[in-house]
């Protein structure tokens, strides 16, 4: 019974936690700005890109554009290393803004003394940081798919070709990558959060610290969600995701319980 009750209370405290978050968040004007980014940034790469195009008149090499629009999802080989233009603008992009966006959000409730207010009154630090974790996983969520839909227009004003074939993929696998990149977004959401209860107040340092771990884990993106996503990209991202927010989330934990709010 005591078990139960403790349960309870805490599906309780988390509700109401998330409701305070989700409420937050969609009264901020900082949540539109970053999906109206995600949104209007691939139609802008590929619209402007699409000028971009022939032979470098002093090498005569061909200039690599985008030609097909699925290359501003991925790639099927999964080349963690290859530095041409549509590896570099492509939607794994969107991770550096989740961080930056994660940073903003959370650096928001130490400046306002909302944290200490909160911590004061009645929260709980786990509370916190998985409310936090949760909400700010849907947002990055709804980024990746606005991504996608700003890239299926962008491909059709730019003229792209939409066959998957070319870039040896499916519709399965394009559905299987879309979903291993969302929950992989779970990893840099945790990043960005760990990293601004270190940061606190200090901005700046939370997103130079958290923009500096994500670049480590950069490389990782193609290979674990690439264009040709299979069942098993799904399973390490759908369950890996969660298990990396969870230890990154315990050691935020630590870091509220241990640090000054201030």
């Amino acid at each position: 019974m005591t078990a139960n009750t403790k349960i309870n209370d805490f599906g309780k405290r988390l509700k109401t936690m998330l409701k305070v978050d989700v409420r937050r968040m969609f009264t901020m004007p900082m949540v539109y700005i970053m999906l109206g980014v995600s949104f209007v940034l691939p139609i802008l790469i590929l619209v402007m890109t699409s000028f971009i195009g022939g032979a470098n008149p002093e090498t005569g090499e061909a200039v690599m554009t985008f030609t097909n629009v699925w290359q501003a999802i991925g790639s099927a080989d999964g080349n963690a290393m290859s530095m041409d233009l549509t590896s570099m603008c492509n939607i794994n992009l969107l991770y550096f803004l989740v961080v930056i966006f994660v940073c903003l959000f959370v650096g928001e409730d130490f400046r306002s003394g909302y944290v200490k207010n909160l911590f004061t009154v009645r929260a709980k630090k786990f509370d916190y940081v998985l409310s936090k974790t949760i909400a700010l996983f849907a947002a990055s969520a709804g980024m990746f798919l606005l991504y996608f839909v700003g890239a299926m227009i962008g491909g059709g004003i730019a003229g792209l070709s939409f066959s998957l074939a070319a870039v040896k993929a499916s519709t399965g696998g394009v559905a299987a990558c879309m979903i291993s990149k969302v929950f992989f977004a779970l990893v840099f959401v945790s990043i960005g959060l760990t990293l601004s209860t270190v940061g606190k107040q200090k901005l700046w340092l939370s997103i130079l610290l958290s923009l500096a771990a994500g670049m480590l884990l950069f490389t990782m993106i193609p290979m674990m969600t690439p264009l040709n996503s299979g069942a098993l990209n799904v399973c390490l991202c759908v369950f890996g995701g969660p298990l990396f927010a969870l230890g990154l989330g315990a050691v935020g934990n630590i870091v509220l319980s241990k640090t000054s709010l201030v």
